[in-house]
């Protein structure tokens, strides 16, 4: 006679319940910043069914020396929403303007607005320090509007939600000081369709400048997925007090 859980089920095995989905929310400075150092993982999350959204601050419509910003704002909002199309991602447009994003009380809490509205899990953005203003201020403003977002006092457009489990650090090039890798994840079978996808975007081409984003990034996934036997892998950094361990006994 059948035991346990199959002679539950008529003979055949229990279902493993699925890990609840999540909400990510990934926060870039610029159209494009997100996708090109985090996108792998994005898209790794959309197809295992969680919620994905990424917020541009700005549409980084000042990089193009042949452009009027207008211009160049009109196609990366394009390219943004193509790309985000391909990794299954919500997209959100900031209102700041590229070099311009203000280190100030508003934009925090435009920030947290947007948190409570999205209701994010997990939050994805700058490492606190880079050689781009954009982006530290971009990773400062993102980690006090947690805190806004969470308090009940603060007054918005939305509930508090203290919902968000984790800020995790992309690994950036221009975000490289005292960036120390933490926690990595395997992304070998999401690879080809990343490149495919951010390749949308003429800068990352190396189509504007001569820096080739997309090979670099895969190149970067080769070796941080080297290093911890996983093929190719995206790594993060996370803030000193997150980086425990609580145990009931030895593993």
């Amino acid at each position: 006679m059948a035991s346990g859980a199959a002679a539950q089920t008529g003979g055949a095995p229990a279902a493993v319940p699925a890990t609840p989905p999540r909400t990510i929310l990934a926060i870039g400075a610029h159209a494009g910043d997100m996708e090109l150092t985090t996108g792998a993982v994005l898209l790794q999350a959309h197809q295992r069914g969680d919620r994905v959204v990424i917020l541009h601050l700005t549409l980084g419509e000042g990089g193009n020396p042949r452009l009027s910003p207008a211009e160049y704002g009109a196609q990366k909002r394009r390219e943004a929403e193509a790309v985000a199309a391909d990794l299954g991602a919500e997209v959100i447009f900031g209102p700041y303007k590229d070099g311009e994003i203000p280190n100030d009380e508003s934009a925090r809490r435009y920030v947290a607005g947007v948190m409570r509205q999205v209701k994010p899990t997990m939050v994805l953005t700058h490492w606190k320090e880079s050689l781009h203003k954009d982006h530290w201020i971009t990773s400062a403003i993102v980690q006090e509007a947690v805190l806004l977002a969470a308090l009940p006092g603060v007054q918005l457009n939305a509930p508090a939600h203290r919902g968000i489990r984790a800020v995790w650090y992309a690994d950036n090039w221009e975000d490289a000081t005292n960036f120390e890798p933490y926690v990595y994840v395997k992304v070998s079978d999401q690879l080809d369709a990343w490149r495919a996808a951010v390749s949308k975007y003429e800068f990352a081409r190396g189509a504007i400048a001569s820096f080739p984003y997309v090979d670099y990034y895969t190149a970067l996934a080769t070796v941080r997925g080297a290093v911890v036997y996983k093929g190719k892998a995206i790594a993060f950094a996370v803030e000193p007090e997150a980086r425990r361990r609580v145990l009931d006994a030895l593993p």
